[in-house]
């Protein structure tokens, strides 16, 4: 009689099927990888459906379409190093859970190499990896009690029990589940399956642990607690994790490195300090840090041999460190796109007139929306050395100016969006 398992249980096999036993942690090295899905396969057929449903700026994917088919990923080349913390991050449709389910075996990989520390894996089955994966839907065994979900993948290796009962137990209490091992998923919140879907995964010693978006079917609040419980599980297991979210927060809070994707393509590799700091390009900038970074038209003049923005009435003389990095990539005066982010303003009784428009309190800050050169300019004020007369006077309808420092702003060239610094 042949066995028929729910989409659910099938997901769950999935997740204990995607690994072998660990002997040692790994690094991850993807070289060139692209995929590729065929016309008339089922995958591009889905992707022509989500489209159809998603809101009208996520379906514009320029995602490239060659004879072959539809090019999901192409030209990614990342190595991550052993017990490294990575999160791959962009918004729907950019290619990092195809990525991910590349590196797990469950996509096959239509160019490129794959290695997982100096083993060449294109064609090894996910089951040989020695890597586990976490979905976002638990992928839990509704008919199994916790206890079982967590060992299952250890008893599919004919594991000791009492080897088995020892793993079980030692991850329950790194996760603190071990009160509800005799319960069914069903009898347990949204935050606790998670950490029993961690936990199966984390019993079996991975070499990588692959998570793809594990904390976007929680709530604000579970999403903060489980951020800071897979902090901590971080720092207990000493495995190679790989990340994917289209939450920048989660990217900032979590990763070692980020890789920041769009229409299959990295559009930059940093550390969450590198990226905030320094975009490579346009896209970056609005794509990391919320609010959103203020995009204004301005030009980028020298003056007195140093380099300098002018927008509306106010010029304003940028860092040493911008002036070497423009030095030394010889940048010509030239119209560009002026980036300063809503934190880096400040309002001044000099600077560039604007009225509040929406004022929103946000506690310790209020984000000030100013019409300004015939736009929508946000601040974020800090009301900490503020009395209460002082924040109410920043009502609707005010008139204000305010400014920035010359550290503070990046400059990208108008025609090809990329940092003028890079």
């Amino acid at each position: 009689m042949q066995c028929r398992l729910s989409s659910a249980a099938a997901r769950a096999y999935v997740a204990d099927a995607v690994c072998s036993e660990s002997e040692s942690m790994a690094s991850v090295t993807l070289k060139n990888v692209k995929k590729i899905y065929p016309f008339g396969s089922e995958d591009t057929k889905k992707k022509k459906k989500k489209k159809k449903s998603d809101n009208p700026e996520e379906a514009k994917a320029n995602l490239e379409v060659t004879e072959e088919g539809v090019v999901a990923v192409q030209q990614f080349n990342l190595e991550i190093k052993d017990k490294e913390f990575v999160v791959l991050v962009g918004p729907s449709g950019c290619g990092k859970s195809t990525t991910l389910r590349m590196i797990a075996g469950l996509e096959e990989i239509t160019e490129g190499e794959l290695y997982v520390g100096d083993k060449l894996v294109n064609d090894v089955a996910p089951k040989d990896r020695d890597i586990a994966m976490v979905f976002q839907n638990y992928a839990l065994y509704p008919h199994m009690t916790v206890y079982d979900n967590m060992a299952f993948a250890l008893k599919l290796r004919h594991e000791p029990k009492d080897k088995i009962d020892a793993a079980v137990k030692q991850a329950a209490e790194i996760l603190d589940i071990t009160q509800y091992l005799n319960r069914k998923p069903k009898a347990l919140s949204g935050g606790q399956r998670q950490r029993v879907a961690i936990g199966r995964a984390i019993v079996r010693d991975p070499q990588v642990m692959l998570m793809d978006e594990p904390l976007s079917n929680l709530d604000a609040k579970l999403r903060n607690q489980m951020r800071a419980e897979i902090i901590k599980l971080r720092e207990r297991i000493n495995t190679t994790f790989i990340y994917v979210t289209h939450d920048q927060t989660e990217a900032m809070t979590l990763g070692d490195r980020i890789v920041i994707m769009k229409d299959g393509f990295i559009q930059q590799i940093g550390t969450p300090q590198e990226v905030f700091n320094h975009p490579y390009n346009l896209f970056v900038a609005g794509f990391i840090g919320m609010p959103q970074m203020n995009m204004f038209d301005a030009k980028l003049i020298k003056q007195n041999g140093k380099y300098a923005v002018q927008l509306a009435n106010v010029t304003v003389e940028l860092s040493e460190e911008k002036q070497e990095a423009l030095q030394k990539n010889q940048v010509e005066e030239q119209d560009i796109t002026l980036g300063v982010r809503p934190e880096h303003i400040v309002l001044s009784d000099s600077g560039i007139p604007g009225r509040i428009d929406v004022h929103e309190m946000m506690g310790s800050s209020i984000h000030l929306h100013v019409t300004a050169m015939d736009r929508d300019v946000i601040l974020v004020v800090s009301t900490m050395n503020m009395t209460g007369a002082e924040v109410e006077a920043l009502a609707n309808g005010t008139n204000v100016r305010f400014a920035f420092q010359g550290n503070q702003c990046h400059v990208f060239n108008k025609e090809t969006g990329i940092n003028l610094e890079a």
